[in-house]
This record gives C-alpha cells, sequence and structure tokens, in this order.
C-alpha cells in the first residue's frame, strides 16, 4: 500500500523565556557582528543550547564569549565569559563543556571555575576556518563543522571526526556553510546542515569511518538555510530554519510532519531537547535573545558523551 505525503502540521512556538534586561550589551559594538550581521547593532547573539542532568539550560551568546544558565523556571545566570566566540556546546562530563569556537577551534570551559583552555586548537598547525557545532557518538567519536564563511562563492567548508586517542579524519571538505550536525538512532548516517546551500545533507557511515554516498536529504528556501539539527527516537530529523523563523520535523524520508512558527523573530538558529522525558523542544531565537519552546511527538535522542 502506497502512503501518501500528507500535509504538515502547522503549529505556533512559545516563548519560554528571554535574557534579561541586565545582560544585554546594548551599544557595544563587536567583531562578530560587523562581519556576521553587516554591523547591525545586537546586544547578543545565542546559540548552543545543551542541557545538563538537572534540568539546567546553557547557551552561547556568541558576539560577547558568554555562556548562560539558565534554570528550569527560566532563570538566567551567567557561567562563564572569556575571549572567544562561543557556538555550539556539548557536555565532555558533568561540570565540563566543549565548545566549538569560531575563533579559538575547540574550547574546554570547566563550570567550576569558569575557566577555559585549548582543546583542539588546530589541525596540523593550520587554524580552523571557523568551527560551529559538534555531536558525540557513542563510541566517544567527535563530530563537528568548520564553516568559516564557506558559501556557495566558496564551497570549503568542512566536516571533522576526532577519535578518543586523537586521530583527527577530514570527512567532508566541499561543503558551502556546513552548520549543525546530529546522527541518526543508530549512528549509520550523520546529517549536516548546509545552511548557504538552503539543505540538509546525508552522510552515511562506513565500518572504515569514512562517508560514502553522501547526498542531499532535505531541500529548504529563503534567505538563509538550516542552521541547528536534532534527531529524536523515531529517528525523525528536527531542522532550525533561520531566515523562515521555522522549526521542521521531518520523517526519515525528509517529508514535513510538524512545521512550528517563531513568535518573535525569524533567527531561530539551534535546538535540544529538554525537559521530563526528552519531550520538550527548546530552540535559540538569537536576534531578540529568546528561547523558544514546543511540545515534541516522540522524546529526543540522549546525548552521548566521551566519558559516560
Amino acid at each position: 500500500m502506497t502512503t501518501l505525503f500528507r500535509q504538515p502540521e502547522w503549529r505556533d512556538a512559545e516563548i519560554h523565556t528571554a535574557m534579561p534586561a541586565r545582560f544585554r550589551r546594548t551599544g557595544v559594538r563587536s567583531a562578530w557582528a560587523d562581519a556576521n550581521r553587516g554591523g547591525a547593532p545586537i546586544d547578543s547573539f545565542l546559540e548552543g543550547p545543551v542541557f545538563d542532568a538537572q534540568g539546567n539550560l546553557y547557551v552561547t551568546d556568541i558576539p560577547f564569549g558568554r555562556i548562560f544558565r539558565i534554570d528550569p523556571q527560566g532563570e538566567w545566570e551567567l557561567a562563564a565569559e572569556y575571549d572567544g566566540e562561543p557556538n555550539g556546546m556539548k557536555f565532555l562530563s558533568a561540570h565540563e563543556l566543549l565548545i566549538a569556537d569560531y575563533k579559538n577551534g575547540l574550547v574546554k570551559l570547566d563550570l567550576r571555575s569558569g575557566r577555559t583552555e585549548d582543546y583542539l586548537a588546530r589541525r596540523n598547525t593550520e587554524r580552523f576556518k571557523g568551527v560551529n557545532d559538534l555531536v558525540f557518538d557513542s563510541k566517544g567519536n567527535l563530530y563537528f563543522t568548520d564553516q568559516g564563511q564557506s558559501g556557495m562563492h566558496d564551497p570549503s567548508g568542512r566536516v571533522y571526526r576526532l577519535d578518543p586517542r586523537g586521530k583527527l579524519d577530514l570527512l567532508l571538505s566541499n561543503v558551502p556553510s556546513p552548520n549543525g550536525v546530529a546522527l541518526s538512532p543508530d549512528e549509520k548516517v550523520l546529517y549536516v546542515a548546509v545552511t548557504r546551500g538552503n539543505a540538509v545533507w546525508r552522510a552515511p557511515l562506513m565500518e572504515d569511518g569514512s562517508v560514502a554516498k553522501v547526498g542531499q536529504f532535505f531541500t529548504s528556501y529563503g534567505p538563509s538555510g538550516p542552521d541547528g539539527l536534532a534527531v529524536d527516537e523515531a529517528g525523525n530529523v528536527v531542522v532550525a530554519n533561520p531566515g523562515l523563523g521555522y522549526v521542521w520535523l521531518l520523517n526519515p524520508r525528509a517529508e514535513p510532519i510538524v512545521v512550528w512558527r517563531s513568535p518573535k523573530g525569524m533567527s531561530t538558529t539551534n535546538i535540544a531537547y529538554g525537559g521530563p522525558g526528552r519531550a520538550t523542544l527548546y530552540c535559540t531565537e538569537s536576534v531578540s535573545g529568546a528561547i523558544l519552546k514546543m511540545t515534541a511527538p516522540h522524546a529526543g535522542l540522549a546525548l552521548s558523551r566521551p566519558h559516560a
């Protein structure tokens, strides 16, 4: 029996919380905003949501090098501030975050002291273009994107895998703006958001660790393409799509099941599952400094850690 395509269900996301005024850097210029936001004044730019075991949500503020902790009631606290441009994050251990930092490469943050140190700053003495997002598999392999200013004019963005022994493999080198990255439940497929290509790529992972038959899984549209990614326990792929103000929920055939619309701002950049049973999606709306939330039909995958 042929399953017919059905129109997706449209829903509105809710505002969970927003950055308090005391943390907003109004009237402050930043080199990151000059390059990436056309010089427009911004008081923050949120990214990198990830939850700890206690249900606290951590987010980055890229232009001002800040990490915030948001408790389950939506109260904000500055966890760390340093000389960097932090983007995606994942937990290394209960007290350590691994940060994809556009300026410094991979950076480790000790949440107890607030101190940072290099985790992987360079590849064979060469600086990265500008790392963006990351995900661990159950064996401790780290997959991360190196986006820089790549795009359709310069499809040279890269995707790497760093194994637990420190071996670094270049998996993809021809991506026009690799951004978010996520794994399928069986860890046999790596999904890569390709922002300037307005797509999500699907990269099958071979037994020897290489990729083959990489293809375009999902095609979007509009002024800015897919950014953050997540996967649920049913194998559905969640895509944050700035420029449209959407969060897509796609089935394994890349057919939209649900489309959530942002109630405030179009810059839906990155997503994480949290709350009881990982049944709620949280999304950074970067320009307004808000955190959106959405009730998900399936629980999100539990994120692996290298020392779990």
